[in-house]
């Protein structure tokens, strides 16, 4: 498998710890979002990816796959160890709640795309452009920190596809500087999680484009 990638993106950062925990080989296929105007807007990717959006996982087939938590499932059905999502019904529905909430209610309002947007289209000043990004990531942690059952994990003894999706976004926050002392809950699962091997080597900086 071929995973294009960006080192700061925390939707490649998703997928990262994914095929870590799976322990599933790849190969990683760098993708610069802010250099020259944006690689992943190259003729080259937008024939792997029409979205022109970090992550792809190009399978050995020639298929690709697109968007974190589709290609996050996905490895959970073709490696069903260790499982990313309980068996339980109920449990496998709060798992991807709390999942979504930072995939798809914090993360598309802070992505690079909208602050971009943000700043070169409707011209806020950067002081605007970071109230906003912390906003939406206070009023999503604070469901979360209420949310968080007993540990060490979001949703208990089992590391899931919401651990997954937060330890990302936890680490967007603080290079943003969102205060995070509110969130204790949610710092000791960062913690937890961040204890693992798979977590450890899918950080940004351990990645070989990192800057």
């Amino acid at each position: 498998m071929k995973l294009y990638t960006y080192f700061r993106s925390s939707a490649a950062y998703r997928v990262r710890i994914a095929l870590n925990l799976k322990g599933l080989p790849y190969e990683m296929v760098p993708i610069h979002l802010t250099k020259d105007g944006g690689h992943q807007h190259r003729p080259e990717f937008h024939t792997v990816n029409p979205q022109e959006r970090v992550p792809a996982l190009a399978l050995s087939t020639g298929e690709v796959l697109t968007q974190s938590l589709a290609i996050i499932e996905y490895l959970d059905e073709i490696q069903p160890e260790p499982a990313l999502l309980p068996a339980d019904a109920l449990a496998r529905a709060k798992a991807r709640s709390m999942a979504q909430i930072v995939a798809c209610d914090i993360h598309p309002l802070n992505n690079l795309v909208s602050l971009q947007y943000l700043k070169r289209e409707l011209k806020h000043e950067q002081a605007a452009i970071d109230a906003w990004y912390h906003h939406w990531v206070i009023q999503g942690f604070k469901a979360m920190e209420e949310m968080i059952m007993p540990g060490p994990y979001l949703c208990g003894a089992q590391v899931t596809i919401a651990d997954i999706c937060l330890i990302p976004q936890v680490y967007n926050a603080r290079r943003l500087k969102v205060p995070l002392d509110a969130f204790p809950k949610i710092l000791a699962v960062e913690a937890a999680c961040l204890k693992l091997p798979a977590f450890d080597k899918a950080r940004p900086e351990n990645q070989p484009d990192a800057e």
